[in-house]
């Protein structure tokens, strides 16, 4: 299915703003969804100077209401082809050490994985009805094995990937294709604050190229680097002793992020 109209959240950095730099040309539409305003604005420069039609709203994931208030309404003027859940938060062990803070494991859990149900939700009755469309839900490969150093992060992703799995069998009789992608280390201020080892560290450009390939191949499943998502899917399989100590050889911390300021409430 071509790119006609496409939904992007989190699409104001990282890999959501790299795949509507990708995507951006004239024909498709891009509806981007972020909380920096000034970021999101940049972004929507950039994709307008390529040639696509430009729509974007300054939300927060975790507001369901504001949401799904939002996507129906664009989703009313021109249908979706593709929903592109991609705004995620990381939270780990502090760079002083000690334990993830439980506040910043809340809201991990909660923009990763709630924020990604609250994108889809709102759409799948719509997406039914017309027997197309496709979901592309942004895990990690983190999500593959708990790593100590970051427990809430590598939940919310191991929920998207199983949630993801369980949509793609859910809706393929009625129509609808869904992705789950677990991409490794990328570019971006995400990977930034993240003090430790970057195995296979690639671009957000190509990170967005590879992925969207898979999509365009209509693959349930995409994860890169593949040898690195294959290499934490095995350890599952060891006794749990020797996972265990597979994973503390890994050790990372991660520093708080600089968050921007909450959107305005959503007026309909």
């Amino acid at each position: 299915m071509a790119a006609r109209c496409v939904l992007i959240t989190g699409a104001s950095r990282g890999l959501g703003a790299a795949l509507a730099r990708h995507l951006a040309a004239p024909g498709v539409m891009l509806r981007l969804v972020a909380r920096d305003a000034a970021a999101l604005e940049a972004v929507a420069a950039e994709c307008r100077a390529r040639g696509a039609e430009l729509d974007t709203a300054l939300l927060d994931v975790r507001d369901a209401a504001a949401m799904a208030g939002r996507l129906l309404a664009w989703d009313s003027g021109q249908p979706f082809t593709h929903v592109i859940a991609a705004a995620g938060v990381s939270s780990g062990t502090p760079p002083e050490g000690g334990l993830e803070a439980p506040e910043l494991a809340a809201r991990t859990v909660a923009v990763n994985l709630l924020g990604a149900m609250n994108t889809v939700a709102p759409l799948l009755p719509r997406l039914i009805a017309r027997r197309s469309g496709r979901v592309v839900l942004v895990g990690s490969v983190a999500g593959f094995l708990g790593l100590p150093d970051s427990p809430a992060y590598c939940a919310s992703k191991a929920g998207l990937w199983t949630w993801g799995e369980a949509l793609r069998a859910k809706l393929a009789p009625d129509g609808v294709g869904v992705t789950v992608a677990a991409p490794g280390f990328f570019g971006s201020a995400m990977s930034a604050r993240y003090a430790g080892p970057h195995p296979g560290e690639i671009s957000a450009e190509a990170m967005a190229r590879r992925i969207w390939r898979a999509v365009e191949r209509g693959r349930g499943r995409v994860a890169v680097p593949a040898a690195l998502g294959l290499l934490l899917r095995l350890l599952l399989l060891l006794p749990a002793p020797l996972a265990d100590r597979a994973a503390r050889l890994h050790r990372f911390t991660i520093s708080p992020e600089a968050a921007p300021h909450p959107p305005p409430p959503y007026a309909p």
